[in-house]
This record gives structure tokens, sequence and C-alpha cells, in this order.
């Protein structure tokens, strides 16, 4: 078995550090860096630091240092072998097997790195020749300086098809073929990939030239793409590269951002204006391996795609791709270009200050999807509006990370309702102050149109522990009530006590515990006991609760609650479906969603009995 270095280079960045090592040391965020009591020796202030951005750990009182196979080795006390097969199945690649021929290959990869390199500098050599004459003037025209040239690596590919085969002799002509500069077909010869285009190397992490991209110089060549790049090699992967990244990481790691643009010539145009923590995708979408390499270095990359359909397209697929990844400090944010402009057309046209004012109005992730959500159709019917409903949850649904989809959840159908349902005046009988009687503190009864307008959606709600629970949180902490009023109102089904507190709620008054409670008993209705959720140990229902932890948890609490009567509704009809036709498409449907109501049952055990846990280890 040979493990090349190479092969540990690739492991190590796929893998962060400090996910690897908060499993069994609580690591504290410092800048850009994570802190902690070393676990190497007795201490009673931090001196133990993790940077992912580095890749490495070090103790400044033990002197401990390493990587996260060193991790393993020393702390979690694994052979090397063992720790690498660990960190290689999370990090989903496969550990070499056993292989004779392993050595052979790793060599076989080094040379490609002689191939890759020698046609770079066969390519930097046609750019000052006479050929190049068209890709200089192409370059005058960007204002790219000689300096801008140099430093990215400017060629030229000339137009015949055979050339590179005469300037690379010195190599194997298969080498040039495994490497993408030349193509291989049958009952044909084999012929340059690259003509008459300009070149820029596309380098790794530790700036060896693994490919290239190719911008065609022929405008009137329709036929041609405008940029062609090397095919996947040993050397390549388009999916797990970020163009530039060997140059952005140093000036990430000084300005705290990274910023990711469509193509190579707006990274050079950025860095050429003095923005140079800047990459590019390879043409493609941002794959989730791409994803997480900017997360490596940002806990916020920020995407700034052309302000055209297409470049706005791009930028939703990148944030598509990052939802199910999202996880604590770690989002993105979406500068929004002037319409039909790049980032190379705005400093042309406004400089660099004006694109600095850009990237610093950048949008949260959160902000992009509901814009993109409000504006992607007319909202003219109720029908239109529902349709909105659901394509932002939609989005939701699609985020793992459970916190993270609950407050998500919760913004999102904030803004849903103040947009759906704008605030109204308050209903006669409820205006300001209507809550207390000249006599004293009884509060004056709710409007009956108003209780009979919110019940209509609770009739026939039956009561169970849950709702009760939820219920006795909300008149403890009576704010919440406004925050969810509209979700819990379009919610079938609901123990009739929730339609009283939101009318309550509708009445545009400051609510207090003990008004509430008043103004139930005065319906004919019972202020939910104990006795009637015992067993339910929400975190919002014990005496040490704050309100930011109350609120957090009660939003939890009414998404299950939401989600409950529709998940239950939609495993009977599929239940019933498997009934009358038993095939093999309802069957999958049914135990989809069978499955999925275990998981609302295991969800809503974990969080009703987490109170009580925590009371057992305390």
């Amino acid at each position: 078995m040979t493990l090349t270095p190479q092969w540990l280079d690739e492991l190590r960045s796929r893998i962060t550090l400090s996910g690897v090592i908060s499993r069994t040391t609580r690591l504290t965020k410092a800048g850009r860096e994570f802190k902690a009591c070393c676990p190497f020796h007795n201490e009673k202030s931090p001196s133990f630091t993790v940077n992912d951005e580095k890749g490495f750990y070090h103790c400044f009182g033990c002197g401990a240092h390493g990587d996260a196979i060193r991790w393993m080795t020393d702390q979690r006390g694994l052979s090397f072998m063992d720790a690498v097969k660990e960190l290689a199945a999370e990090a989903s690649m496969d550990v070499p097997a056993p292989d004779p021929q392993a050595a052979q290959r790793a060599e076989k990869r080094d040379t490609l790195f002689d191939v890759t390199q020698g046609a770079q500098d066969w390519f930097v050599d046609n750019l000052q020749g006479a050929d190049g004459a068209a890709a200089r003037e192409y370059l005058a025209s960007r204002g790219f300086d000689a300096l801008t040239i140099e430093r990215f690596g400017f060629g030229y590919a000339p137009e015949n098809r055979q050339a590179m085969k005469q300037g690379l002799s010195r190599f194997p002509h298969d080498k040039l073929i495994e490497a993408g500069l030349r193509i291989a077909v049958e009952d044909r010869d084999p012929y340059d990939r690259f003509r008459e285009r300009l070149m820029l190397p596309i380098q790794d992490t530790r700036g060896r030239v693994i490919a290239f991209g190719g911008r065609i110089l022929d405008a009137a060549n329709k036929n041609a793409p405008k940029y062609l790049n090397s095919p996947d090699t040993p050397l390549f992967d388009k999916g797990r590269t970020l163009y530039n990244m060997h140059r952005a990481a140093p000036a990430t790691r000084q300005s705290g951002r990274i910023i990711v643009v469509e193509g190579y010539m707006d990274v050079i145009a950025l860095a050429a204006a003095g923005i140079e923590e800047c990459v590019a995708p390879m043409g493609t979408a941002l794959t989730e391996q791409q994803i997480e390499l900017l997360w490596r270095h940002a806990e916020s990359p920020i995407l700034c795609f052309d302000g055209d359909a297409a470049g706005q397209r791009a930028a939703m697929r990148a944030v598509s791709r990052a939802l199910p990844l999202l996880r604590p400090s770690h989002s993105m944010r979406i500068v929004t270009m002037p319409s039909g402009l790049d980032p190379d057309d705005v400093l042309k046209q406004q400089g660099t200050e004006a694109m600095e004012a850009l990237l610093g109005k950048a949008r949260s992730l959160i902000d992009m999807l509901w814009l993109h959500e409000r504006e992607a159709v007319p909202l003219e019917t109720p029908e239109d509006k529902a349709g909105l409903k659901a394509r932002l949850l939609a989005h939701v649904d699609a985020i793992a990370e459970q916190d993270i989809r609950a407050l998500y959840r919760r913004e999102l159908l904030d803004r849903f309702s103040a947009f759906a349902f704008p605030k109204r005046e308050p209903t006669r009988g409820f205006e300001k102050g209507a809550f207390k009687q000249r006599n004293g503190n009884r509060p004056a009864p709710s409007s009956p149109e108003n209780i009979g307008r919110l019940r209509r959606s609770a009739d026939g709600g039956s009561r169970d522990a849950f709702s009760a629970a939820i219920l006795a949180g909300l008149l403890r902490w009576p704010a919440e009530i406004a925050r969810h009023a509209e979700t819990i109102a379009g919610t079938p089904g609901l123990d009739k006590r929730f339609a009283t507190l939101l009318d309550c709620c509708d009445a545009g008054q400051s609510l207090e515990s003990g008004d509430l409670s008043t103004i139930l008993a005065q319906q004919g209705l019972e202020v939910p006991k104990p006795s009637e959720y015992s067993g339910l140990r929400f975190a919002f229902l014990s005496g040490d609760a704050t309100a930011e932890n109350a609120s957090g948890e009660l939003a939890q609490a009414i998404e299950l609650l939401v989600e409950r009567p529709a998940l239950n509704q939609a495993l009977a009809q599929a239940t019933a479906r498997l009934e009358n036709e038993l095939s093999d498409d309802a069957y999958a449907e049914q135990q989809r969603l069978l499955k999925r109501k275990l998981e609302f049952d295991r969800r809503l055990v974990q969080m009703a009995t987490k109170r009580a846990a925590i009371s057992q280890v305390t």
C-alpha cells in the first residue's frame, strides 16, 4: 500500500481540522482560529490553537503540533493507517489498496506535472512569438499590463492541429493525451485540444499547473465554445478545483473574505484592481466540494455572479447546493450586480470603489432566497401567494441542520406573513387599551367576530398533551404568540384554545400571561394544567428558561405542531392508496412517509425529554 504525498494532501484538504478535534475537545472561536485548553497537558488557561486555514494545531504550552492525521495518532491513539482510513471514510476517499503498481502510478502522476508545466512554458513562448500577435492585442484591449500577464501566466495555443506534438516532442505522446492536451479518436490522427486560443494555466493549491483554460480569439467562429477547459485527468478534477485558490488563500487570510466570480477574466480583472481574494469555478455551478473548500478559508464566501439572467440562475444554483450543507456560522453572501454587467464591466465603467461598494452590500443567503422567490412570478392571487410559501418551505426542507432549518422556517414565515397578511387596523372592540376596564384590571371580552373567524380553522380540533404543552408555553411567553400567529391560524385541527390566543394577538395589544388566562376563562376554556401535558418536559416550560431559549424551542415545537396534521393526512392517504393499488410506487410512497413519521416522532420525543435528561445530569 503506497500513500503518495499528493493523496495525503488531498485527504487533508477534504477534512476540516476543527471538526475532527471538536469531537473530543471543546473549542472556542477566537478570530480566524479556535482555542482550547490543551488535551496533551493539564492547564487552566487555553494555549492550544487550531487553524483550519493552515491545517494544523499547536499548543504554546507543551509544543504539541500536527495535522489531522497526527491528531488521530497522538490524541486518539490510533495507528497511522487506522487514522488515515478513518479520515478517508469521512472524506469519501478510497484508501489505495495494496498494489505493486501503486508506486508506478504515483511516479506517472509526477511526470504529468512535468508535462503540464512544459505545456505552460510552451504556451507562454508562443504568446511572445509572431503567432501570438492577436492574443497580445486582445490582452491590451482588456487593459492587462505586463505584470498581470506574467503573474497569471497568459499564453497562446497556435492554430495548427499538430503544433503541440512538435513543440513538446520531448514528452511521450501518450502523456500529452493523458494530460488532456491532445485528443485521440478512432480512425483519425490525434490532434491538439487547444487551438487558436488565449491560454491560462489552472493550478492546484500548491501552485502546480494541473490543467488549462482557453479563450477563443476568433469571435466570428460561433461553432466553437467561448471558453474551453481541460478534461478531468489524474491531476485535474474540475468539481474539486477553484481557479486562483493558491493566490486567493493568502489574500483571504488578510482580508477575511473570499469572493467567487464566474470566470477567469473576472478573477484577473479584480486582482489587477487590488481585490485579490477571488476565485472562479470551472465553467460550471459551484459543487458541494467547492463550497466546503471555500468554507475552509472563509465562513461566509461572497458570490459575485453576472447581473444577467444566466448569472442570477448560477447564483441560485449555488445557493441550492449550499442549503443542505449549512452549519452554524457557515453560510454565503450574494452580490447583485447591475443588470447586464459583470465585475470587469463595473471596474471599467465605475472603478474599484464602486465594486467595493457592491461587495459591501452583499445580501445574506436568506435575503437572496426571499427576494428571488418573491420576484419569481407575479403575486396577484391567493394561489400565487400560496405558491410563494410552498417554494420557500421547499428550500427550508433542504436544510439538514435542525436548528438552522427551524430558524430559516421561522424567519421566512415571518416575512411571508408580513407580505401576505399586512397589519390591519385594530378590530372594533379591541382598540388600544381595550383589555383594561375602567373599574379594575379585568380584561375585556374578545370580539365575537374575530373569535369566529379564527376558530374556523380550529373547530373540531382535538386536545392532546403536545398541544397543551405549547399552549402553556405561549401563555408563559405571550410575546411569542404574534410571531407565530399566521402559522398557527393556517393549521387545521388544532385545539380551540389556540384560536382564542390568536384572537387576542389580533387586537394589536401588548399581552400579559394573567390577561390571557382570564380571557380563556371568560370564553369557557381551561388554562392548560401540568397534568394535561404530563411527561412532556420542554425547556420553555422549565423554571430557569430564558426568553431567548424559550423562543428558539417554541419555534421548533410549533414547527412540529404545524407539520403533524399534514404528515398524518399524507400518510393516511398513502396507506389507503396502497390498500387499493398494491403497486411498488404506492408501497414506496407509504414507506417513505412512514419513515418520515417515525423521524417526526423521534424529534418530538427528543425535544420533549431534553429537559428531563439535562435535569438528571445536573
